[in-house]
């Protein structure tokens, strides 16, 4: 397998953008990527989407291809959940390694602000189990929930310790042009914030909306003078049963932890030696859990790291470090791709205020489902 290379990103702001469409998005995305990378055009396209049925469109491939000009480029769309975004990165990569193609690109675009709140709810409840949970009544919100009060059981740990998840992707999304949500919050505020589905409050959960990131991949040959490369060192993914009910533990997500795992072992390298980690921060129960499966912090003890300031800014593992799903927005399936997108801004050492000081490799990972598959990169500088 040959090195794979991210040689140029792309992003479009994410929030509620009512005067661009999902072809108008992923085109737009598409174009900065190529920008970036000093390039025209790539041999093959990969799109991560999950509700293209809220727009009524299909064959998602070829509409951004022919948008982007970039006909008769192979093109197919990638589906993964929530995840969808960094599978569409893993397809490109693995194109490039196998060498099938020398330069490809790889898209996350959703727009969700096209359907109606009861349709998102609904579009996003396809990701689980439709005869065992979604059937009942059972969403991500409340599903959430249900992680929650059990991790709060078997930790002591009240709802507020949840709090310096929420104010850290905050605080750095104040600092992102691309973030839907750009004010800080307090711990105060979060405590105060209205319940969703006990113990879920508004401000434990990532929002609905738009948005489209991209990337161009190359193999070691293709680069050139102009491009300023970042590796990916690794790229792993796994699945765990989609449904709770049937896991021995439902505080493991043991798709991110077997997806990590082989991303550390392909790398080389141990939790120890990553600079920040772009966590896949849809609710703060999943950040805890995330960082418990990546090897950030043992079974049960993350909210204790995190108010010792282990995760914010300047400490040993910064996370959300553009702002996470939490604060810069979870366009679902475009996330995988910010991540990827956000980690590479880091490693270049572009992030203005944000910037983690000498970093040199991050660790991306997109989990779909309540944990039923989850994608995992290494990048290094």
């Amino acid at each position: 397998m040959r090195d794979v290379f991210i040689i140029g990103v792309g992003q479009t702001p994410v929030g509620e953008l009512w005067d661009r469409g999902l072809r108008e998005l992923g085109a737009a995305a598409i174009h900065d990527a190529l920008a970036d990378a000093c390039l025209e055009r790539v041999e093959a396209v990969y799109v991560g989407n999950m509700l293209g049925c809220l727009n009524g469109q299909a064959n998602l491939a070829a509409l951004l291809a022919d948008a982007a000009g970039l006909l008769p480029a192979e093109a197919w769309r990638v589906e993964a959940a929530c995840a969808s975004g960094g599978a569409a990165v893993r397809a490109a990569a693995l194109a490039v390694a196998s060498g099938a193609h020398d330069v490809a690109l790889a898209v996350g675009v959703e727009k969700m602000t096209d359907g109606a709140p009861e349709q998102v709810t609904a579009g996003l409840a396809t990701a689980a189990d439709q005869d065992y949970e979604a059937s009942h009544g059972l969403g991500f919100t409340a599903l959430s929930a249900l992680l929650m009060r059990r991790y709060m059981e078997e930790t002591g740990q009240g709802r507020e310790a949840f709090a310096p998840f929420a104010v850290t992707a905050h605080r750095n999304a104040a600092a992102n042009p691309c973030a839907m949500f750009r004010e800080p919050i307090t711990a105060e505020a979060f405590a105060r914030c209205p319940v969703v589905a006990a113990p879920i409050g508004v401000l434990d959960a990532a929002p609905i909306c738009d948005g489209a990131a991209a990337v161009v991949v190359c193999s070691r040959e293709f680069l050139g003078p102009r491009h300023r490369p970042v590796r990916i060192a690794a790229s792993a993914v796994a699945t765990d049963t989609i449904t709770l009910a049937a896991r021995d533990d439902i505080l493991t997500l043991g798709a991110a932890a077997r997806s990590a795992r082989a991303a550390y072992h392909a790398a080389g390298i141990r939790p120890v030696d990553v600079d920040l980690f772009e966590a896949h921060d849809a609710f703060t129960i999943i950040t805890a859990l995330s960082l418990e499966a990546c090897g950030f912090a043992p079974r049960g003890r993350a909210l204790r790291l995190a108010a010792e300031g282990r995760f914010g800014p300047g400490g040993q593992t910064p996370i959300s470090t553009c702002g996470g799903l939490k604060a810069r927005g979870h366009p679902v399936g475009a996330s995988g791709t910010y991540q990827v997108v956000e980690a590479v801004v880091q490693l270049r050492g572009e992030a203005g205020v944000n910037q983690v000081k000498g970093a040199r490799r991050a660790l991306t990972q997109s989990i779909g489902g309540h944990g039923s598959v989850a994608v995992t990169h290494v990048l290094e500088a």
